[in-house]
């Protein structure tokens, strides 16, 4: 590891929770350069919904390269585009009744992010934007002004000018309607907050804990939004893309945002983001928001098979069976364990195992790492367990992951016990 402590700067992150060095991947197992095998429960923070080294991706990627087929194309016209295009429309947009136009941004969710900011402040000729507590949305300026977490903010290089926070659903309890909470501030016009030109939220908020926002809360919001002229932005970089069981994750709401930002698996793997907006919202001038990597076209081979998984009800229903299964076992590690308090959440395939004593959960994780599992933390004190598999992982590989976590809490309580006696 010595060449990496050595040349790579100190923002590496990931590295320090899994120190090993890897060197091959398939579906939804890694190994290292010594061969050691660990199941991943992490899959690329989200975007690897659909595996490492999905054959079917992989072939196409190879007959594109060895068929001379065009990797960087600005945002030219290419074949690979217009058949990413064509998919995209009749096996996701068509199929819901949804009419958006896509624009491709730079090749990371928070260029997306940043888009739809700008795009909603242009249009509505208004500054502020509202974002929820606990939300995460990128780490470049404009998004990071509407990132929660206050690890990553420090007046001397962030702005938080033009945003607002409000708290999201259950943020104040399960007795206040943070809705009408917010309604408040929106009403009044001394308040304190000017009204947005945007709200922008996550339906599952990952980094922020695996919080899980209603569908009674989401409607409300999208009838404040209308009756506010306010712009619904919903981020769908990491919980979109089948994560939730269906492709976006705002369908179990029947809501239709006006912006939709996708990234992290619709590249099936490769670096790609796209901003959904109402055709009508469509309004920039050519060359008006420019990136050079806006026209990744492996992106764009890799996506179409990666789509092809949605040409049926399949995925949807292996993911909600997985799903079932995941709440299942979370819940009776939880039940196991009754002195770590531990308490569940999650939909589809994105859960959490809250730890709530301060430690734990960064210790489960370093724990299964030596067992041979990915997992990574979330949650403002990171004391969340947080469940990412691939879309696609098999019934045996969920199981064998789910009792290294057995064991890894086995082993920490076990600790505990020692060090109290």
């Amino acid at each position: 590891m010595r060449i990496f402590e050595e040349m790579e700067s100190e923002v590496r992150g990931y590295v320090r929770s899994f120190p090993t060095i890897f060197d091959t991947a398939k579906g939804s197992e890694m190994f290292d350069e010594q061969g050691n095998r660990y199941i991943d429960f992490f899959a690329g923070a989200g975007t690897l919904n659909y595996g490492h080294n999905n054959p079917l991706i992989t072939d196409a990627l190879i007959e594109h390269l060895q068929n001379g087929g065009i990797v960087h194309g600005l945002d030219k016209a290419t074949v690979t585009k217009r058949a990413f295009l064509t998919k995209f429309r009749d096996t996701i947009l068509a199929p819901r009744n949804l009419q958006y136009k896509l624009q491709f941004t730079g090749p990371t969710g928070t260029n997306a992010v940043e888009t739809a900011m700008k795009l909603a402040r242009m249009v509505k000729k208004r500054s502020n934007i509202i974002s929820f507590t606990n939300g995460y949305h990128g780490l470049t300026l404009g998004a990071l002004a509407v990132t929660g977490n206050y690890d990553y903010k420090d007046e001397s290089y962030g702005s938080r000018s033009n945003t607002a926070f409000m708290p999201y659903d259950g943020f104040l309890g399960p007795d206040v309607d943070t809705i009408d909470y917010m309604r408040r501030f929106l009403e009044d016009g001394s308040s304190g907050v000017d009204l947005p030109a945007a709200v922008i939220l996550e339906t599952v908020q990952g980094e922020g804990g695996i919080n899980v926002a209603s569908v009674e809360w989401l409607q409300k919001l999208e009838a404040l939004c209308r009756e506010f002229d306010i712009l619904l932005i919903i981020d769908d970089i990491q919980v979109g893309n089948g994560r939730t069981g269906t492709f976006f994750s705002f369908e179990r709401a029947g809501i239709y945002p006006d912006m939709v930002t996708l990234s992290k698996s619709i590249g099936g793997g490769l670096p790609m983001a796209l901003l959904l907006m109402r055709p009508e919202l469509d309004q920039w001038q050519p060359g008006e928001h420019t990136g050079t990597f806006r026209g990744n076209n492996l992106a764009f081979v890799a996506a179409v098979q990666a789509l092809g998984y949605w040409d049926n009800e399949d995925l949807a229903h292996a993911v909600k069976r997985n799903g079932e299964l995941m709440q299942s076992e979370l819940q009776r590690i939880a039940d196991k364990y009754p002195q770590l308090e531990a308490s569940v959440r999650g939909i589809g395939m994105v859960w959490g195992l809250e730890l709530p004593q301060i430690g734990v959960a960064g210790d489960a994780s370093k724990e299964a790492f030596d067992r041979g599992l990915l997992i990574e933390t979330a949650g403002d004190r990171d004391e969340v367990l947080k469940f990412l598999p691939s879309l696609l992982i098999e019934e045996e590989l969920l199981r064998e992951g789910f009792d290294i976590v057995d064991q890894s809490l086995g082993a920490l309580v076990e600790k505990r016990e020692n060090l109290g006696g």
